[in-house]
């Protein structure tokens, strides 16, 4: 047994090192590229390349936080040291922020958001839940043919507040739902292959959602069109809390 789990460790750690290494490889190896440009050419490059170059160094310099930050978000949950700061927290506007963020990333992705009236605040850790929908949201526009549409639904249903977003994409299994949420996870297709990414997103997501007592899932279903695609829905529930509940959170933090 002992062997095995040294095995199963050492493994893990390989997985690791190789998927940060690729991972960090690329958007370093833009920047230093675009920035060696610059700095050989800036004579000869006119104001709108400049612009363009340092636009490009922005967003990879952006995609090596975000890397990082899932980095962080691992060793942290793994340690047990991942601190929420509870607070009665109203879903409208973090999900708009989240939206206007990954917009600006994915020009050519469209976001519809539709929230139901006098919908009830959650009470959570507000950062984690801005997180966990960062990472379903950009999860659904970069996993999406160009020019189509992440839609985004919150209402209310059985005492909990329901957030769901769905996208058009190469469809999931069902054999695969439970392993899209595990550490590393790729689902091998031809738009995963295209796309970077370190697998750690989901992870993360579902570890926060599961630490402030919410629920998510995944669903698939084959478009009837013949456009191949499918129609992919990650859903997560919120209990609403009583004052009482919430005062009890309150006094074990």
């Amino acid at each position: 047994n002992t062997i095995m789990d040294n095995n199963d460790l050492e493994q893990n750690y390989e997985d690791f090192i190789s998927t940060v290494s690729h991972e960090l490889r690329t958007p370093l190896t833009s920047i230093r590229g675009f920035s060696q440009t610059m700095l050989a050419s800036w004579d000869k490059l006119d104001d709108n390349s400049k612009k363009k170059f340092i636009k490009i160094i922005e967003e990879q310099s952006n995609r090596l936080i975000h890397l990082v930050e899932n980095m962080l978000s691992v060793t942290k949950l793994k340690a047990g040291n991942n601190h929420l700061v509870y607070k009665s927290v109203e879903v409208n506007a973090p999900i708009e922020q989240t939206i206007s963020i990954v917009k600006n990333q994915y020009k050519n992705h469209s976001f519809e958001f539709k929230c139901s009236e006098n919908i009830p605040n959650i009470f959570v850790d507000k950062d984690k839940f801005q997180q966990i929908m960062t990472n379903l949201i950009e999860n659904s526009a970069k996993y999406s043919p160009d020019n189509s549409t992440t839609k985004i639904l919150a209402n209310v249903e059985n005492d909990n507040v329901v957030i769901s977003v769905e996208n058009l994409g190469i469809g999931i299994d069902e054999k695969d739902y439970n392993k899209i949420f595990t550490k590393f996870a790729r689902i091998d297709n031809p738009l995963t292959r295209k796309v970077q990414g370190s697998g750690l997103g989901l992870y993360i997501t579902k570890n926060l959602v599961e630490k402030m007592d919410g629920i998510i899932s995944v669903k698939s279903e084959k478009m009837n069109d013949n456009s191949g695609l499918s129609k992919i829905n990650f859903t997560v529930s919120f209990p609403i809390k009583s004052i009482e509940e919430q005062a009890r959170i309150k006094c074990n933090q």
